[in-house]
């Protein structure tokens, strides 16, 4: 069901987002990208590090291709093929049969292309020897940062101040990612995906759940059951229980939601045997679902010093700042760099009509408040720190800020609310 449809005389829209779980293929490689930057950042905090990761599995043997620029400080030669192993076997593929065994030098090999950063770039944001002082950015580009308040009536998602059908599209993918890990889903393998659709009222709030798809790989149970009905009917008999159920608030759903398991009956070969990965496929998925605009960067296997990533992550740090001090209930910020210049070239700020003042007004506060020059975004969101992994897979945006300093952009700051309100 998509596109309008009429409810009595309300006016109605449909908006879809989708995840996908560490598993993927190309979340995988996410993965991996993140555990060789996190080894790098261990070791020196001022690593630079730009890695890119493929897989793809064949009948006999599964291949893992890892190429990219670092650079550290550190005597310590960085083990990039045993890192990309334990990150694999981590994420679940410990087994040729489930997509790849990381765990076999014979089943899965490893190829390391790495070479150490442009010193062209290098100087740049080193020390601003280029045309401008200050660090400058590592590249040129443009980041958006977003935040709603549709989340907050759920009490699960008050918070998280994300868009709808992604904020439960990703909860999906991870409770199924957990219940796999945990025994819960035993019969679970590491590849899974999910979507949600959510129908919202003229008055742009979310009305309901209309549709929500899963799809997750599962070990070959037919031993168990007398037909491949059968078994289906018990795969989608369990998500539905204990993860579609568990995660979506209960107010979403009502006897016209659709929950699509599985749509092609059966999904036991997956992973990198079913579909090659790479680093940064996944952009919509690692942010807002499709509803905030992207500038096209990923960030996976990325040092703070790309603002790609550091840029995006201030964006979105001082967008969910304007939505939580009630200035608007949606902001969408742009910043955009030249390559070794410190400060963004343009900054753009959109509330789509939502403000209390002129979106004008909202960016002269935002630029007076918040400080966008790569230094001082990877300074006030202590960047330099071994903190990605955990941002591979499960989206960048929308999730609970750790004690180690992951996810720091989501972390609200009262005081920063206070001057934006003054």
């Amino acid at each position: 069901m998509v596109g309008n449809q009429n409810y009595g005389e309300r006016m109605s829209s449909i908006f879809s987002s989708e995840s996908v779980s560490e598993g993927h293929p190309d979340k995988l490689c996410d993965v991996i990208s993140d555990s060789i930057l996190d080894a790098c950042l261990t070791l020196d905090p001022n690593a630079r590090v730009a890695v890119e990761t493929m897989v793809k599995g064949t009948e006999k043997k599964s291949f893992i291709f890892i190429s990219g620029e670092i650079t550290t400080s550190s005597d310590i030669e960085v083990d990039y093929e045993k890192i990309a192993r334990i990150a694999a076997i981590n994420v679940g593929y410990n087994d040729h049969e489930v997509g790849m065994d990381a765990s076999s030098s014979d089943l899965c090999e490893v190829t390391v292309k790495i070479t150490k950063q442009s010193p062209d770039i290098s100087q740049g944001v080193d020390l601003g020897k280029g045309l401008h002082e200050g660090h400058g950015a590592g590249d040129q580009g443009l980041m958006f940062g977003f935040a709603c308040d549709e989340t907050d009536p759920y009490s699960s998602l008050q918070e998280v101040l994300m868009p709808l059908p992604i904020a439960l599209s990703q909860r999906l993918t991870l409770a199924m990612t957990k219940g796999i890990k945990s025994g819960l889903l035993k019969w679970g393998r590491p590849d899974s995906k999910s979507q949600v659709s959510i129908e919202y009222g003229s008055d742009g709030k979310p009305i309901r759940a209309d549709t929500i798809v899963v799809a997750i790989q599962h070990l070959d149970m037919l031993d168990s059951f007398e037909n491949e009905h059968e078994e289906h009917n018990f795969i989608e008999s369990e998500i539905t229980k204990k993860i579609v159920y568990k995660v979506i608030p209960q107010q979403l759903i009502d006897e016209n939601t659709r929950i699509l398991v599985n749509g092609t009956g059966r999904f036991v070969k997956g992973g990198p045997y079913a579909d090659a990965g790479l680093t940064g496929r996944k952009i919509i998925v690692d942010t807002y679902g499709g509803t905030g605009r992207h500038g096209g960067g990923a960030f996976s296997g990325k040092d703070s010093s790309k603002v790609d990533r550091s840029a995006a992550y201030a964006a979105r740090w001082a967008a969910k700042h304007v939505v939580r001090s009630a200035i608007a209930k949606r902001c969408e910020i742009q910043l955009a760099y030249a390559i070794g210049v410190s400060e963004p070239v343009s900054v753009n700020v959109n509330t789509f009509g939502t403000g209390t003042i002129t979106d004008s007004e909202l960016k002269s506060k935002i630029t007076k408040i918040f400080d966008f020059r790569p230094h001082a975004i990877i300074e006030n969101l202590g960047l330099r720190r071994p903190i990605y992994l955990s941002t591979a897979s499960g989206g960048h945006f929308g999730r609970e800020p750790r004690e180690n300093g992951s996810f720091s952009w989501e972390k609200i700051n009262q005081e920063l609310i206070d001057s934006l309100i003054l």
